[in-house]
């Protein structure tokens, strides 16, 4: 069979994840080109993102459907009472504003005071339909229902300029202002020191999404929303969004209309500000970034599970570091041991691109070691069933057809808008692609122009990278020891020293197998995260794990 037998025209491309109009929904939709249906040509396979139709050349011509089965919420649109009407009045919206969003009034259970209360319900529209319901109380506690689809608030009003805000309250305050194109998250804003966001940002995984062309973030003025403000900006890409500055005396968009009526409101939307990008920006967009520092002092990074080692080296968000060292002295276990302490400690979620670490299952296993501190065949069942939630829940595993930098940083913007994620791993440079290398460019300047796009991605995508490059054939030393490589000694460029925001180099005495491991900082670019010297840690084979030696000076956290 042919994809063309099942109606799919790939316009002759190719790839793992081609994307083109579903034959199934596309030709009864509104937007008739919009490419909802993803291919996988390596694999024969494909599935439509709007309609769920799934299907594969192996099978045959039958078209099966597996879409997400959603509760369905009941709801019937009711009169508001004159009291409930009086309360939204006080708080600037009108009651045409809510009868043309369905506001109504239903007693339903509430699990927060545990029993039945009159609350306002707030319909979810989707395509027409209310795909759920959110309740709110007297009393400020929120419900929706149980297993129904969760998505924008405002949904339908989806536009090419989309103002995204933080609750159902600031979505119906800006249409009293005029604004027919605002929509609220689901679920609020996440908690400033919040670990894990897996599914916090589910509803964001949507192609209609990719049709804005611009996002207008109108969060609240406070921590979590500015938490709001940085995720939702990674994920659907500062390029596309703005972000609004509320007066001194509010919070958020309702407050404003409140106190100071809609149109000081429209000024706050209009006055929308772009979201800082790696080499687009003026003093005055960091002008909140550079009070929090006076404020608060500078960034200290984040603690990697060994404090001897957090003395010279503390990794941060929008930076990347070169991991080197001779072959067979651990830097890629070193580095799996570091990803696994910050995904414990800080929740961060990975991206592996590990070509030298395969089978995946096997690179899998080794991690799963570190994380329990034992061997897998000697957890038992609940032991090993939770490293495999763990495991499956922080890191994802990158492995495209064309291992080229741009596949792979590719596949990682996927995962910061899907998982959050905060860190990528590139183990080794030399195992990527590099075909894509022009005609007439030398390594030098190729490898200049590589890591100049390493970098910029990292800054722009808010996350950390770690590239592990091997150095250059090292010579023994008069006592036939190996001298620890630096990043001038990585193979085809001093720019990987030039660079890099920082420098690791793992090294260890091999003909001593008690002798401790050498984690050498060889350069911090931010002298607030760490500082050049030299850490000792303790690798136990049976585990894969890192310790820090009793004869330190410092203990475990």
């Amino acid at each position: 069979m042919e994809f063309s037998d099942y109606g799919i025209n790939l316009r002759g491309r190719q790839g793992l994840n081609v994307r083109v109009p579903c034959p199934s929904c596309s030709p009864s939709r509104k937007k008739k080109n919009y490419p909802c249906l993803n291919v996988n040509t390596a694999e024969g396979v494909w599935f439509c993102h709007h309609c769920g139709w799934t299907g594969s050349l192996g099978r045959s011509q039958q078209r099966t459907f597996v879409k997400r089965e959603y509760i369905k919420p009941t709801f019937q649109e009711s009169m508001l009472p004159a009291p409930i009407v009086g309360w939204f009045s006080k708080r600037g919206i009108t009651n045409e504003v809510l009868l043309a969003n369905k506001i109504s009034v239903e007693k339903v259970f509430m699990p927060q005071v545990d029993g039945e209360v009159d609350a306002i319900a707030f319909p979810y529209l989707k395509g027409g339909e209310i795909v759920n319901v959110k309740y709110r109380d007297r009393n400020k506690n929120f419900r929706q229902v149980s297993g129904a689809e969760k998505t924008f608030y405002g949904y339908d009003r989806i536009s090419p300029t989309t103002i995204v805000c933080e609750g159902e309250m600031d979505a119906l305050s800006l249409q009293v202002a005029g604004f027919e194109n605002a929509m609220s998250v689901p679920d609020g804003a996440p908690a400033p020191n919040a670990v894990s966001l897996e599914t916090k940002f589910e509803y964001l995984d949507d192609p209609a999404l990719d049709g804005v062309e611009r996002f207008i973030l109108a969060v609240d003025n406070d921590a979590p929303g500015k938490r709001l403000e940085e995720e939702l900006s990674r994920r659907l890409g500062r390029d596309r969004c703005w972000r609004v500055t509320w007066p001194s005396d509010c919070k958020d968009a309702n407050e404003v209309l409140v106190k100071h009526g809609k149109y000081v409101l429209q000024n706050c939307i209009d006055g929308a500000q772009p979201c800082p990008i790696e080499g687009l920006f003026q003093l005055e967009d960091f002008f909140g970034d550079l009070d929090n520092i006076f404020e608060n002092g500078l960034p200290e990074g984040l603690t990697t599970g060994w404090k001897n080692v957090d003395e010279y080296y503390r990794p941060i968000e929008g930076q990347w570091t070169l991991v080197t060292g001779i072959p067979g002295m651990g830097k890629s276990e070193w580095l799996d041991a570091l990803a696994v302490n910050l995904a414990q400690v800080h929740g961060w979620v990975f991206g592996v691109c590990s070509p030298e670490n395969q089978p995946v299952t096997f690179h899998a296993t080794k991690l799963m070691e570190k994380y329990k501190g034992k061997r897998l065949h000697q957890m038992n069942r609940d032991e090993y069933e939770d490293c495999k939630l763990w495991l499956n829940t922080f890191f994802k595993f990158i492995l495209p057809e064309e291992r080229s930098l741009d596949e792979v940083l590719n596949k990682t913007k996927v995962l910061v808008r899907r998982y959050g994620l905060k860190g990528l791993i590139i183990d080794p440079y030399n195992e990527l692609g590099h075909t894509n290398r022009k005609e007439g460019v030398t390594e030098t300047e190729y490898i200049s122009e590589f890591l100049g796009d390493l970098r910029s991605f990292a800054r722009d995508q808010g996350i950390h990278v770690w590239l592990v490059a091997h150095p250059k054939m090292m010579r023994k030393e008069a006592n036939a020891v190996y001298p620890v490589p630096t990043g001038y000694d990585v193979a085809g460029s001093a720019h990987f020293f030039n660079k890099a925001d920082n420098i690791v180099a793992v090294h260890r005495d091999k003909a001593d197998p008690l002798s401790p491991v050498e984690v050498h900082v060889q350069k911090i670019r931010s002298r607030w995260l760490g500082k050049l010297g030299t850490a000792y840690l303790n690798w136990d084979p049976r585990c894969g794990r890192f310790d820090v030696p009793p004869w330190t000076n410092h203990e475990l956290p």
